[in-house]
């Protein structure tokens, strides 16, 4: 047999082998040097907001175990677009992350068109936590729980008015949820943000709102709010004694809002690795659990997979709810 058959195989093989190995370096030493310098959180939120301290509670703990400063970059507007693109188009290396949230899967039902794809061109690392979202009414109102509520809507079609924020908000959505899952005929009255709400349930402009629980715990306590139920898996930690929607037979009607970073798509698995294991240290210290929990913040890590579902699921359930409500695509 002639043995010289066999070389152009072996050197094709041989090849192969070669750019497998050429291609795999870059990622092997990227995975090994990291961090090799600072790295940035890109939020898509203003300075001073939760989703901004949030990010700031867990830079300052990145920054200690992974030994590189990290800092937080804030670049609010367009529903977020603006700052995912930029962590889209960043170095997939892990020093460039993004504060994605419930928010990041609204938009991806409620654009037309976006400049990168949701799923693909992030790669989710953690999540940093949830935080609830309450159903309230004036303290003074004849609804006393929330089967009261659906009740007196059931009985009374289109006479419920629920105010929420903006409409294609998490709160705007998870109202509109509400009517889905409650089976019942409301109107849905959006204001231009959290003061404007609250301002309009205390005036009894509204029967009844859906917003996050934090910045109407003061109203709450105060005694003039009543919360008939949180929207979440479980009951908050800071209103125990308060059930939650599913509880009260309202299935289906489940609705959290949350925290996560994410990096560029393509970085290495390795590099993952490492920032998730940084990130869930920093989540499981007592301080770092208070300090986010005084935001009403339930602090929470999970594996990459997890967030990536999280993600997933979300972008699933608010565009059948956007659909449904029949909310124009912007």
């Amino acid at each position: 047999m002639n043995m010289r058959c066999f070389a152009r195989p072996r050197s094709m093989v041989l090849t192969a082998l070669s750019a497998v190995v050429l291609f795999a370096a870059p990622l092997v030493t990227t995975a090994q040097v990291f961090p090799s310098k600072s790295l940035r959180i890109v939020v898509p939120f203003a300075a001073g907001g939760v989703g901004d301290l949030t990010a700031r509670i867990v830079a300052a703990e990145m920054s200690r175990s992974l030994g590189q400063p990290v800092t937080v970059e804030n670049r609010p507007g367009a529903g977020g677009v603006v700052a995912a693109d930029t962590v889209a188009r960043a170095e997939p290396d892990g020093h460039t992350l993004f504060l994605m949230s419930n928010g990041t899967a609204v938009t991806a039902g409620l654009f037309k068109s976006l400049p990168y794809d949701t799923v693909k061109s992030f790669a989710p690392v953690s999540t940093l936590g949830t935080f609830d979202i309450a159903v309230l009414v004036p303290a003074d109102s004849p609804h006393k729980t929330l089967g009261e509520l659906v009740a007196f809507a059931k009985a009374h079609p289109d006479q419920l008015n629920i105010g929420s924020i903006n409409i294609g908000s998490t709160q705007n959505l998870a109202a509109e949820l509400f009517k889905a899952s409650a089976g019942i005929d409301a109107q849905v009255v959006p204001f231009n943000g959290t003061p404007a709400l609250i301002g309009a349930l205390r005036g009894k402009q509204v029967d009844v709102a859906v917003e996050i629980l934090g910045p109407a715990l003061t109203h709450i306590k105060a005694g003039t709010f009543r919360a008939l139920a949180v929207t979440g898996q479980k009951r908050s930690t800071v209103l125990p004694d308060v059930p939650t929607a599913v509880e009260q037979g309202v299935k289906g009607f489940v609705a959290s809002s949350w925290n996560a970073l994410a990096a560029p798509g393509k970085t290495p698995r390795p590099v993952i690795d490492r920032l998730n294991k940084d990130i869930n240290a920093a989540l499981a210290l007592p301080e770092v659990k208070k300090k986010l929990a005084d935001l009403n913040i339930d602090a929470g890590g999970s594996t990459p997979e997890q967030a990536a579902e999280l993600l997933a699921s979300d972008i699933q359930r608010w565009g059948a709810v956007i659909q449904r409500a029949g909310i124009e695509k912007q």
